[in-house]
């Protein structure tokens, strides 16, 4: 009979440690997967975005100024004539224009000569005056005649000019026409234009609502829609205090640096203003923020246990946002499966 006994109660332990541990693994598969990282402090920034088209700061069309035969100068960087997308010197010669009957009645060398000798007749006249061997007329009519000299001389070379077409700045070539070589071509031609777009700039159109929070010198990120992995730099350089009343937006000018020539002039842009930032700041996505009637909240893992935090927000862009209360450094923030827990659901990290 004892050993009856002895044997019921084996039975019955057995039967509820068996119970215990079904229920401890029904209680483990049914804990939410979830994903977690701890909370650090990090920078955001606040921004006022717009769009529009980025243009070159100097920019220009040159003309000839006087008939003759076309020729296109050799690029002494490449040692053969210039070309679309080349770079030029201010002052390098890009175009030269040949009329041998132009530059003989100029005379240029005739011109240089003869301001050689007024000059010297000049200084002899100077020092016979300071002697006494010639009279005051004499030696103005000497200056007059140095002076004249010297305008012709000049001004020939002013007019010899007109057959080079130069590069009033440093740039590149984004057009030129095609002119066959060696053919006569007539006066106001257009036969090159140049770009320099080391600097560049864009003019923006800002809603009414933003002029409290734009001033000139604040930071500008560009980016352009065919280049979406480079971001330039860039600042408010002009605003405008006027509203227009038909479109209620008032004008900017940004400015853009773009030292190594990745955006194009004519590109169409978005500027990021930066009007907002914060430097060591709870910053989480907005993606993970869960709305509900008491505002918004996370999910925080303490001990396998999902906890709901309810969030006091600050400054925001398009994909992080400042959590300003609610949040602390180091509280383990649920980044993956938070969709579908709720406060005090079980949770079971993974990676």
């Amino acid at each position: 009979m004892k050993n009856i006994r002895n044997i019921l109660m084996l039975a019955a332990l057995a039967a509820i440690f068996g119970c215990s541990n079904n229920q401890q693994s029904e209680s483990a598969d049914l804990a939410t997967p979830v994903s977690v990282e701890d909370v650090k402090f990090q920078s955001i920034e606040q921004y006022e975005s717009t769009t529009g088209t980025a243009k070159s700061t100097h920019e220009v069309t040159l003309s000839t100024e006087m008939a003759g035969i076309y020729k296109i100068a050799t690029n002494p960087a490449t040692g053969r004539p210039f070309k679309l997308g080349d770079k030029v010197k201010a002052g390098q010669v890009i175009i030269l224009i040949e009329d041998n009957e132009y530059e003989y009645g100029i005379g240029i060398e005739s011109q240089k000569l003869n301001r050689e000798i007024s000059e010297q007749e000049y200084e002899k006249q100077k020092s016979l005056y300071e002697k006494g061997g010639v009279t005051l007329r004499e030696l103005r009519n000497a200056e007059v005649s140095a002076t004249t000299a010297k305008y012709n001389y000049e001004s020939a070379l002013i007019r010899l000019s007109k057959m080079k077409i130069t590069a009033p700045f440093a740039g590149i070539i984004v057009d030129l026409p095609y002119y066959t070589q060696g053919t006569r071509v007539s006066s106001g031609s257009q036969v090159v234009s140049l770009m320099s777009y080391e600097s560049m700039f864009m003019e923006i159109n800002l809603p009414e609502k933003s002029l409290a929070n734009i001033s000139t010198g604040l930071n500008v990120l560009i980016t352009s829609y065919t280049l979406t992995n480079d971001t330039l730099k860039g600042s408010i350089a002009q605003l405008s205090p006027a509203i227009s009343t038909e479109t209620r937006t008032f004008k900017g000018i940004i400015s853009i640096s773009n030292p190594e020539l990745k955006l194009r002039p004519g590109m169409f842009v978005k500027a990021d203003i930066v009007v907002a930032r914060r430097d060591s700041a709870i910053v989480v996505p907005k993606n993970m923020l869960l709305s509900s009637g008491r505002g918004k909240m996370v999910f925080v893992v303490d001990q396998s246990t999902a906890l709901e935090r309810r969030l006091t927000t600050g400054i925001e862009n398009q994909e992080y946002v400042e959590v300003i209360d609610g949040l602390k450094v180091n509280d383990r923030l649920v980044v993956k499966g938070y969709e579908t827990l709720r406060n005090n659901s079980k949770v079971k990290i993974i990676r």
